[in-house]
């Protein structure tokens, strides 16, 4: 069975990195960054179109640009590194669930964190989050053998684990990877009453793996061009400036993106555990029951909640909010589930029952939004798909396998729960090899922005290009995929902005061209029926001086304008 779940995990992996391009939001940008550390000189300070990125530290770039530089920037060849993020993050909670519930614990732990759908995000994303999410899972690791430690020898061991990991998070995304080992010992000292385990020197020896390995980079960046400013905006604009806003650029004010609203990690916590939400559930419950047992026996209990629950809590004071903050506390969450198949082992009650089965039918469920997804892009694509028999092949086999092991664990539910909870995992990694594949091939036709690039350099024929009020992605793929060297207006496209533009029509050399992303079209009613059709361009051409080129546009995504200034 450990050998299906490897086989299973491994192919759920493969087809989330390895079987689809560059999507938006951010791994257009991403992987601009990565290509350019392939290449640049100074290896220090992040590039995005060839001006410094201070949002995040340079691990995860560096890490990226090693098999870039050597075969591509394909998006497969990017990701990587991501395979091995994925494992130590598996193999890593596997054993922190092993050392503090058992053996199976570990096998269910190390399968949870890896389906979670926000760690599945995670995981196949081309960004910071997947390192992060590995190095705080090892850190968890150390700080629980650290922290129940019998010996100084073994305290020092587990401490120095962790503050290693913590180091590459650090590298990764900065102090947020400090956040919930951090905050586990802290709850974990309040909760037992340990308060010495806040003193014990061994604890803070690590503190010199963690300078060791930070500061060299630090010394680099302040001895840079604008290092001290660079400094500022990785440390105080983006991790102050998360929780409050600061006197920063209005392009620095990350306190104004992605809002946070109250009670929003919490009500879209079920949709980050998905599918597991109710087996979590199902282990809060039995955890409450049972908390009254010894201190030993609530062990993996008590470090799972400290994990878990504080950063939740935390998250949800902050100014900003995504779902991906919420990665590294994942972990404690799935050693909550690992420690309750434990407990069900001798056999489940009927509440726990309730709860396979329910998860069986939301798989079901997804079966069947599988099956309607694909039926709808069959219909929208169908002369696009190059080869009509595997794309019914794969999907249909794996809709079939989805439903059948559904099945099979709704049915073993109440007499073989261990059997009942591995074909819940096999159904979902079903869903997520067959028909997830098929879709994501079709996706890739509505992301395609480099073939959009391609077309606008190939449109400019050499002229000078002129961006007009870019965003992060725009630049990204024109400076990856057409050219390295162009200029710039910065938005918005309001009345100043359309003054900006028009004053540099008139400044521009005669042949200069602008490239600028026009409003997506109102989308047709049912997809099948009818492709969009394309908005008239933007009033403000005329007024700024310029004229209608060429447009490019990908299917039921991103549109440009080509312009030229009017003779």
């Amino acid at each position: 069975m450990i050998a299906w779940l490897g086989v299973a995990l491994l192919l759920t992996w493969c087809v989330g990195m390895f079987g689809r391009g560059y999507w938006t939001p951010d791994e257009p940008r991403e992987a601009d960054i990565a290509w350019r550390m392939s290449w640049q000189a100074d290896k220090a300070v992040p590039l995005l179109a060839g001006d410094p990125f201070c949002e995040k530290p340079p691990l995860t770039y560096w890490l990226a640009a090693v098999p870039v530089s050597f075969w591509g920037e394909e998006a497969w060849i990017a990701r990587l590194p991501n395979l091995l993020y994925a494992l130590i993050t598996a193999l890593s909670v596997g054993l922190l669930a092993s050392r503090s519930a058992g053996r199976f614990a570990g096998v269910v732990g190390a399968a949870t964190v890896s389906t979670f759908l926000l760690s599945y995000q995670v995981a196949i994303w081309l960004a910071t989050d997947a390192p992060l999410l590995a190095s705080v899972s090892v850190a968890l690791l150390g700080a629980y053998i650290g922290f129940y430690a019998t010996t100084s020898k073994q305290r020092l061991r587990g401490y120095l684990v962790m503050h290693a990991a913590l180091a590459f998070g650090f590298l990764s995304k900065s102090a947020a990877a400090w956040m919930v080992p951090a905050m586990a010992i802290l709850t974990l000292s309040i909760w037992e009453k340990r308060w010495r385990e806040l003193l014990r020197w061994e604890l803070y020896a690590g503190l010199l793996i963690q300078g060791a390995i930070i500061l060299p980079w630090i010394w680099i960046v302040y001895h840079g061009a604008d290092g001290p400013q660079h400094l500022k905006t990785f440390f105080w604009n983006n991790l102050v400036g998360r929780f409050a806003a600061v006197d920063a650029p209005p392009e620095l004010q990350y306190a104004t993106a992605h809002r946070n609203s109250p009670g929003k990690y919490l009500l879209e916590l079920p949709v980050y555990l998905f599918p597991w939400t109710l087996l979590v559930l199902a282990a809060v419950r039995r955890a409450w029951r049972q908390r009254q047992t010894s201190r030993h026996d609530n062990r993996a209990v008590r470090f799972a909640i400290a994990a878990s629950l504080p950063p939740l809590v935390l998250l949800s004071f902050a100014a900003t909010a995504r779902n991906i903050y919420f990665a590294p506390a994942l972990p404690g969450v799935a050693l909550l589930v690992a420690w309750w198949a434990r407990e069900i082992l001798p056999g489940p009650d009927p509440w726990d029952v309730r709860a396979l089965r329910a998860t069986a039918a939301l798989l079901l469920l997804g079966v069947a939004v599988f099956a309607a997804a694909l039926t709808l892009l069959g219909a929208d694509v169908w002369s696009a798909i190059p080869r009509h028999g595997t794309f019914i092949a794969i999907a249909g086999v794996g809709l079939l396998a989805a439903a059948y092991f559904s099945a099979r664990a709704w049915a073993a539910a109440g007499d073989h729960a261990v059997y009942s909870q591995w074909a819940l995992l096999l159904a979902y990694c079903a869903l997520l090899i067959g028909p997830a594949s098929q879709v994501y091939r079709q996706v890739d036709r509505w992301q395609d922005l480099a073939k959009i690039s391609r077309a606008v350099e190939r449109g400019a024929a050499g002229r000078p290009l002129i961006l007009l009020a870019p965003d992060e992605t725009t630049r990204a793929i024109i400076d990856m995929y057409a050219r390295t060297a162009v200029d710039t207006i910065p938005g918005p496209l309001d009345a100043a902005g359309i003054a900006r533009v028009r004053a540099a029509a008139a400044a521009a050399a005669p042949d200069s061209l602008f490239l600028v992303q026009l409003p997506k079209p109102s989308p047709p009613g049912l997809p099948w029926r009818a492709a969009p059709q394309d908005a008239a361009p933007p009033g403000w051409i005329q007024e700024a001086n310029l004229r209608l080129l060429e447009t490019y546009s990908v299917p039921y995504g991103r549109r440009y304008a080509l312009l030229q200034v009017r003779p």
